[in-house]
């Protein structure tokens, strides 16, 4: 597997931010590591290992980020309009310039349907995440896979409410959007997995909220309950990617 080690500066969070890119071709796949996770997080913790029949067969390219998370998310003692700003910049250094950075790099593989966009994907608090970034900018992300997500900014910011944590609070902005809004067309040209089990340490309730909501606007991504004994952890977290992979590049039906 070719795996690619860079450090950039990032204008949005004036401070240099790492990465690891993992294959030589393929989709474009964005992994979010867990809460406070670092870009290591996806080789250390042998997510590499289950994604590895995509990644060595060209059929996707991994890029593995930091967080900022201790400084945002769970710095629960620092002022909330400050945490949520800096969260913001983090959310911009991935729009801005992750992404852009990502799409030249597989063009100049040449080895992409560029007509597909990026695909976000995490776990827990990466979940939360990589399901903001989809559904706040779906002209950027073209697939999802979210599991075992929270999808209320509540987690992080305890009623704390400004404009910012409202727009990256999908259970809060997501109802309002009208029905007849051009995300929604968006969405359902996409394809979107959320799944969370219902066993030790999940939290389902979080992913029945954004069911409901989902349906109440006619949008077809793919939630999914695990049993009682999904538990919220690594091991199965690789069985759900074995599973939903295929799913999202079109190998298998829904």
């Amino acid at each position: 597997m070719e795996v690619q080690y860079f450090k950039h500066y990032s204008p949005a969070l004036n401070r240099d931010m790492e990465c690891k890119v993992y294959g030589h071709g393929g989709r474009p796949v964005l992994f979010i590591p867990c809460q406070d996770g670092h870009f290591f997080d996806f080789e250390n913790y042998h997510m590499a290992g289950v994604w590895s029949p995509w990644i060595e067969s060209g059929q996707v390219m991994v890029f593995s980020i930091d967080t900022i998370d201790q400084e945002t998310w769970s710095n629960k003692r620092g002022d909330p309009g400050w945490r949520i700003w800096r969260h913001e910049q983090w959310f911009r250094y991935i729009t801005d310039e992750l992404v852009p950075f990502m799409e030249a790099m597989v063009n100049e593989r040449g080895s992409r349907d560029e007509s597909t966009g990026v695909i976000a994907f995490g776990c827990s608090l990466g979940a939360t995440h990589a399901a903001t970034l989809f559904l706040r900018r779906p002209d950027l992300f073209d697939g999802l896979l979210a599991l075992s997500g929270i999808y209320t900014a509540d987690y992080g910011f305890q009623g704390f409410m400004n404009h910012l944590v409202y727009e990256n609070s999908p259970l809060h902005f997501l109802p309002n959007m009208p029905d007849d809004h051009p995300y929604i067309s968006l969405y359902n040209q996409k394809k979107g997995v959320i799944c969370v089990g219902q066993g030790p340490w999940e939290i389902p309730e979080s992913t029945r909220q954004l069911d409901s909501v989902l349906r109440s606007k006619g949008i077809n991504l793919w939630v999914d309950y695990w049993g009682y004994d999904c538990a919220h952890d690594w091991p199965w977290w690789y069985k759900q990617v074995a599973y939903f992979v295929p799913y999202l590049l079109g190998q298998t039906g829904a």
